[in-house]
């Protein structure tokens, strides 16, 4: 996260806090998308920030244990950061963008937000109205299509391209809600066929039948916490490590990294989580020669069978 980013929170840290004394450190980290780590490194800052002097009438005070946090001396920081003009003729834009999403979220609820931004913006939501906006989706037959069934609560049956596995599946998902994480459009629903919650891109369903059965997810179908991304790695999936050159540094960047290490010749030392060992096979495959698998030495060892048969198909 960048010093920006986090100098923005800090400035909303103190008056969200002074409206809830007490709070749970848990709570407040939910409620502002971090981790509660990060949130208690936010805290140890704020405790030494005031005024030139920093004496003991000058610095933000509080009461912090282990699971709540009160404010005690705000020092002048008690009123939310107000919007810039740009500021919010972006939010605007933004939520009439999201109201032209089908099946995403409630319209209303979007239109009472954009009715009071607009009456506390002035000036900024005349420019709001002049922007043209337009959603662009991959396949709107599709979403549409699903949009339609989550409506009227129905099953759906579909032709499924899991790149993962280079598979295609048929199954009778219950459709849950719709996503769009990354830019990428999903439907979350339970599937029967793994007995469990799955996300399916809208653009790898190759056929699609809304069933006259009801949608009926089992109780333990929950939805996920996307904030963090799609793929959010644990201990449970495969660790890899690789070293990749300078036209392979882009990984660190588009996928979550456990450790990144320079080495003395230019290459960089990568840890990162996969979510199964033939993704980590096809990542590593389309990086070419400038990435080297260091381990699992079974995911080496796929690679160089893979390499070996596309080699002999090619002298065939």
């Amino acid at each position: 996260m960048s010093g920006t980013d986090r100098l923005s929170r800090l400035l909303a840290l103190v008056p969200y806090l002074l409206a809830r004394p007490g709070i749970r450190i848990a709570d407040a980290a939910d409620d502002l998308g971090v981790t509660e780590k990060q949130l208690r490194d936010d805290l140890q800052l704020l405790f030494v920030c005031g005024l030139p002097g920093y004496g003991p009438g000058d610095l933000i005070d509080m009461s912090l244990d282990e699971d709540t946090v009160t404010i005690t001396y705000d020092a002048g920081m008690d009123r939310p950061l107000r919007l810039a003009a740009d500021e919010a003729l972006a939010l605007m834009v933004a939520l009439r963008s999201l109201a032209e999403v089908p099946g995403l979220t409630t319209g209303d609820v979007v239109e009472r937000a954009l009715a009071k931004l607009e009456s506390a913006a002035g000036d900024a939501a005349g420019a709001a109205t002049r922007v043209a906006v337009g959603a662009f989706y991959s396949d709107e037959t599709t979403m549409r299509a699903v949009s339609g069934a989550l409506e009227r609560g129905h099953a759906l049956h579909l032709t499924y391209y899991t790149a993962g596995r280079d598979a295609t599946t048929e199954r009778v998902v219950d459709p849950m809600r719709l996503l769009l994480v990354g830019g990428q459009s999903y439907l979350e629903a339970w599937c029967r066929r793994a007995e469990a919650v799955r996300r399916f891109r809208l653009d790898r369903i190759d056929g699609l039948t809304e069933l006259d059965e009801p949608s009926a997810p089992p109780p333990e179908a929950t939805t996920s916490d996307v904030r963090a991304g799609l793929f959010q790695p644990s201990g449970d999936h495969p660790l890899v490590t690789l070293r990749v050159g300078r036209a392979c540094r882009w990984i660190t960047e588009y996928y979550p990294c456990e450790e990144v290490h320079d080495e003395p010749d230019g290459r960089w030392l990568v840890e990162l989580r996969a979510s199964d060992l033939a993704w980590a096979r096809r990542l590593v495959m389309g990086l070419g020669p400038d990435a080297e698998v260091v381990a699992p030495r079974e995911l080496a060892e796929q690679i160089r069978a893979e390499a070996t048969a596309a080699l002999a198909a090619y002298g065939s």
